[in-house]
């Protein structure tokens, strides 16, 4: 009996106080991340205010990331569907994340899989989605997404790869910092060659999609 009161009550703090911390990240940055902790290179972020970062910004990583931002409560099932078919055939693992789930884990996660960690991950975006308006979850993302080599946000990543700040992000500037976001490590923003190209360029295509068939209407009324 008393193995099951302590149970009950720690189940009560955990909901309290997970409630409070997104509650708090509702209106406060999230001044540093378990990722960015456990980055081994230098760090370079600058959190920026969503009314400073370009439209093309936003429509991008929804054309690259998450068409369904917008309509989904924060979970994609078909996508997630797909995603299992994929991985049961081999290869490349591949997931079906929502820009939600995304900023479930970096905001309040670490990197990585499991079952254990994925299920907190549903947990945080449940959380998100229910606290947290799409507009500030997109905001959240932007600025923790991981741009490159130790480069966290849009607005330093415009700032590294384009010596600008993200409000003045071009399309076709937006659409290759969109493309290189599964993979930052590893894909080239500038000089970008190959699939990172093509990709940025379909990306870019995209945007003007996303903007006339209203995919953004949860952000831009």
């Amino acid at each position: 009996m008393r193995a099951i009161k302590f149970l009950f009550k720690l189940m009560v703090y955990f909901v309290l106080i997970t409630v409070a911390w997104v509650g708090l990240y509702a209106i406060v940055p999230p001044p540093i991340t378990a990722t960015m902790i456990m980055d081994e290179n230098s760090i370079t972020k600058d959190w920026t205010s969503f009314s400073d970062i370009s439209p093309n910004m936003v429509r991008a990583v929804i054309a690259a990331e998450d068409g369904k931002f917008c309509s989904h409560d924060g979970f994609d099932t078909e996508a997630i569907q797909k995603a299992i078919k994929r991985n049961a055939q081999g290869g490349r693992i591949r997931g079906g994340s929502t820009i939600s789930q995304q900023v479930a884990k970096n905001a309040f996660l670490w990197q990585g899989g499991g079952f254990f960690r994925k299920g907190l991950e549903a947990y945080f975006t449940f959380l998100i989605e229910t606290i947290w308006s799409k507009k500030r979850i997109m905001e959240v993302y932007l600025n923790l997404a991981e741009t490159g080599i130790g480069t966290y946000g849009v607005q330093a990543g415009a700032q590294r790869y384009f010596n600008k700040d993200a409000k003045d992000l071009t399309k076709i500037e937006a659409a290759r910092i969109a493309a290189a976001l599964p993979l930052p490590k590893k894909r080239a923003v500038n000089g970008a060659s190959g699939f990172t190209r093509r990709y940025g360029n379909t990306i870019a295509a995209r945007i003007n999609v996303v903007q006339n068939e209203k995919l953004d209407s949860c952000i831009y009324k």
